[in-house]
């Protein structure tokens, strides 16, 4: 049975954990891997590894650590199929998306490949006689990132290359249903010659997120996953002194307007609402189509989505693959039930779907309700998996105030051919990333990705802009040079 242990001081820990969890293939449902479980000593060995490494990294020159990120790019694309393929095994979402999860964590590594650009700082000559004021960005020291399974490659790379690249060293307790990806990072980091100790990796459950959030050289954490846990995360970690980004769940919502094109609205909601299983924290969950279309688009959904393919990853004919776990596929399948549903109707059932040759797998096949009401579990609750929900409205202005009134704020989208009530949406709408025309606005790295209200708690969103302030804090100086001085024991002023 393979063994996934942690990453400290750039090499795998050699000793033997007291405890471990297993790592299933969904496909099957049977034990692939057993990942080593950290105590709170694990994770203090791996603090200690990167804080006494953070002096000499965080002095190091923006030009020697660029050269080790342009380097890790090119070893990243070298093993683009083998991390996409890990994923695929570990997660159970088909290649073809987990390459696309590749792809999207590989593009903030090219954004931190401009770090030079990034960390310049502002210089004001003669802002009093003979003064001259400076600003420079620094490292915070030891940070630490919690990752979801969703994107077990992804989201890390939303996270530490930034992160080092700002001059940080950086520990990271990632999901342990899916924890090949991070070690295969760690390797890669370290072939591309960062410094041991720069890059952590400690495998756990909540006594390794705890030891995190408690541990006091830990300056900042960054967090992705559900909203009680992020909200558990922020509130922790700032009663710690830290430092958080802490990004919650969502329930996306994407409006239809009458004058949108009905074909192109139903195929958006398909592949936004069961890609990756539904099991993204972007995915479309509820279609709020407004009248009178919402017979016609939910008649035409339901004609794409009984046609999507599940099957294992590894079927280049799969479209959408199992589910993380048996207990999470039981959990989102009974939000199909009546008590949940609450009165709306079950227009497609993906319980009882089958793969052949793979009866042990976790499957749910897409699943279609119509009529939902807010109020009800299967629109309160964040379902996670493949069970898309039809809310009606009457008018564009039900369609707002349904939308505003989740505590949620993470992604919205619209869809129509006005442009004047898409300015006017973009002003109305209470999230923090929004589409037209596109069902899921994940920005590109140059911007940063971030939700409102119960979807982000902190004040900065991850990567692009934020990212780097995030990792970095200002430090401002003030600096005078002249031949002659004297005493002067007057408020200073700018004169």
């Amino acid at each position: 049975m393979e063994r996934v242990t942690h990453w400290i001081n750039g090499k795998p820990w050699g000793e033997p954990a007291a405890r471990h969890g297993e790592v299933f293939d969904p496909t099957t449902g049977e034990v692939a891997a057993h990942v080593d479980f950290a105590t709170a000593t694990d994770v203090d060995q791996a603090v200690q590894a990167a804080a006494q490494a953070f002096p000499a990294w965080s002095r190091t020159s923006l030009a020697r650590r660029t050269t080790i990120l342009f380097r890790f790019r090119q070893l990243l694309l070298e093993h683009a199929d083998e991390i996409a393929a890990t994923v695929s095994a570990e997660h159970g979402k088909v290649r073809s998306d987990a390459r696309g999860e590749f792809d999207r964590g590989l593009e903030v590594v090219e954004f931190a490949c401009g770090i030079a650009h990034l960390l310049k700082g502002e210089f004001s000559e003669n802002v009093a006689t003979n003064v001259d004021t400076y600003s420079v960005r620094q490292p915070l020291g030891v940070v630490a990132g919690i990752t979801p399974f969703n994107f077990p490659a992804m989201v890390p790379m939303w996270m530490f290359p930034l992160a080092i690249a700002c001059g940080n060293t950086f520990v990271l307790k990632p999901s342990e249903k899916d924890p090949s990806a991070s070690i295969m990072l760690a390797e890669l980091l370290a072939e591309a010659g960062l410094p041991d100790g720069v890059f952590n990796v400690v495998h756990g459950d909540r006594e390794a997120v705890e030891a995190v959030l408690d541990h006091p050289q830990i300056a900042a954490v960054s967090f992705v996953g559900s909203t009680p846990v992020a909200r558990h995360i922020y509130e922790t970690a700032a009663r710690n002194g830290k430092r958080v980004q802490a990004l919650g769940g969502a329930k996306n919502h994407m409006v239809v307007l009458p004058d949108s094109d009905l074909d192109v609205a139903a195929d958006a909601a398909v592949s936004a609402g069961f890609g990756s299983a539904g099991e993204r924290c972007m995915a479309i969950s509820v279609v709020v189509a407004v009248d009178p279309v919402g017979d016609d688009l939910v008649e035409r959904i339901r004609e794409r989505a009984a046609q999507v393919q599940v099957g294992p990853g590894t079927d280049p004919a799969s479209q959408m693959g199992p589910l993380i776990s048996a207990a999470h596929r039981d959990k989102v399948a009974s939000y199909l039930d009546p008590e949940r549903t609450g009165g709306g109707t079950v227009v497609l059932d993906g319980r009882g779907r089958t793969v052949d040759g793979h009866a042990g797998g976790y499957w749910l096949g897409p699943s279609l309700v119509d009529q939902v009401r807010p109020g009800t579990p299967v629109y309160d609750d964040e379902v996670f998996g493949p069970v898309l929900s039809v809310v009606r409205a009457a008018s564009y202005d039900e369609a707002v105030e349904i939308i505003n009134a989740d505590t949620r704020g993470n992604g919205v989208a619209i869809f129509t051919n006005d442009g004047g009530m898409v300015r006017r949406f973009r002003m109305d709408v209470t999230a923090g990333m929004m589409g037209v025309n596109v069902p899921i606005p994940v920005p590109m790295s140059f911007y940063s990705f971030g939700g409102w209200k119960d979807s982000l708690f902190g004040d900065l969103s991850i990567y692009g802009p934020d990212g780097v302030r995030f990792y970095t804090r200002p430090k401002v100086t003030v600096s005078r040079w002249q031949e002659h001085s004297s005493v002067d024991l007057g408020f200073p002023t700018n004169q």
